[in-house]
């Protein structure tokens, strides 16, 4: 015990003279650490990350609601980035995991721009989320509104106990994505189908290899800015409103049939036995590259608002402040809405 202590201890050398040096000379070290991140991310932010779009996705704004496989943290930006190719970022929601709604600053931010925050199984509250729908609705609320009907990411332990419930059930037992859950995306599209233009069917892969060489089925955000993800392909399905069912069964049916397809997808970009065929979708695909001058000034203008309050004193009091207050407030403000 006595020998595991001085270890500990030996390895918290650094610590003491870290707070020292952070208490007397602050903007010194927050400037060599920026630097030494800087160091570090710049081989990769100058990687570049090739956007492959396959299928329908029109250039012109929809209301519609976005529906795809759930493999990332990275999948909340393909959204925004197909959103940004129609000028609709502005217009993008997300229904999100309730727990989510505690993160600091974000949980407070998604809800007031429009996100909506779900319990999952028996604690689902659909009239709550109804209502909110339709208070959008009836104001004329832009919608591009991003479910993951999965209801959480891909990953071998999850996949195993999605299997085993479809097989219970009776329901197709899929292999490269979950078994989809209908409550929020039947609640969604019944709030608003007379308001919607169409339903969004994306199927995205990271195109990727681990230390083994082998593929990458998922992947963390960490593996998608470490130059791990040469290639993002995108496929694209624009399913008019009209040809949707509308009743509960039959759009449960419809959508576990749409994540059979997807899975069919997924299988012949990993297993295809034609090499040509293996590693993309079915179809054309474009290669979309976002313009600088739609980025470069708000990187601009936040990298310097931020770099403003860390360089001086009254602004890293403000900062801390900020994000302090900030989460306080927002968690009293969620829970309040509740």
């Amino acid at each position: 015990m006595l020998l595991s202590l001085v270890l500990h201890t030996y390895s918290m050398r650094s610590l003491l003279p870290g707070l020292v040096l952070l208490g007397s000379a602050p903007t010194y070290v927050l400037l060599w650490d920026a630097w030494r991140l800087l160091s570090m991310l710049l081989p990769c932010l100058c990687h570049r990350v090739f956007i492959l779009v396959y299928g329908d996705l029109p250039k012109n704004k929809e209301n519609i609601i976005y529906l795809a496989n759930h493999r990332s943290t990275v999948d909340w930006i393909v959204a925004d980035i197909l959103a940004m190719r129609q000028n609709a970022v502005g217009h993008v929601r997300y229904v999100l995991k309730d727990r989510l709604k505690w993160l600091p600053l974000y949980g407070y931010y998604f809800s007031q721009h429009g996100g909506i925050y779900v319990k999952r199984s028996a604690k689902f509250n659909e009239r709550k989320m109804r209502d909110t729908l339709q208070s959008y609705v009836a104001a004329g609320t832009p919608m591009y509104l991003v479910i993951f009907p999965e209801g959480t990411r891909y990953n071998p332990k999850v996949l195993a106990a999605s299997q085993a419930f479809a097989a219970e059930r009776g329901l197709p037992v899929l292999k490269y994505v979950l078994t989809p859950r209908i409550k929020a995306t039947y609640v969604a599209f019944d709030s608003m189908k007379n308001y919607l233009d169409a339903i969004y069917d994306v199927t995205v892969v990271y195109e990727g290899k681990d230390r083994q060489g082998q593929q990458v089925e998922s992947m963390t955000m960490t593996d998608f800015l470490s130059r791990d993800c040469p290639r993002v392909h995108i496929h694209v399905d624009r399913i008019d409103r009209r040809d949707i069912p509308e009743e509960q069964n039959s759009m449960k049916q419809w959508l576990h049939e749409r994540f059979e397809r997807k899975d069919k997808l997924l299988m012949e970009f990993y297993e295809s036995p034609d090499p040509e065929s293996r590693n993309r979708f079915p179809g054309k695909s474009v290669h979309w590259k976002l313009s600088l001058t739609k980025t470069l000034p708000s990187v601009l203008l936040l990298s310097g608002l931020t770099a403003g309050l860390l360089t001086t004193e009254a602004g890293r009091k403000l900062y801390a402040y900020a994000f302090i207050c900030g989460t306080l407030f927002g968690c009293l403000w969620v829970s309040v809405r509740e």
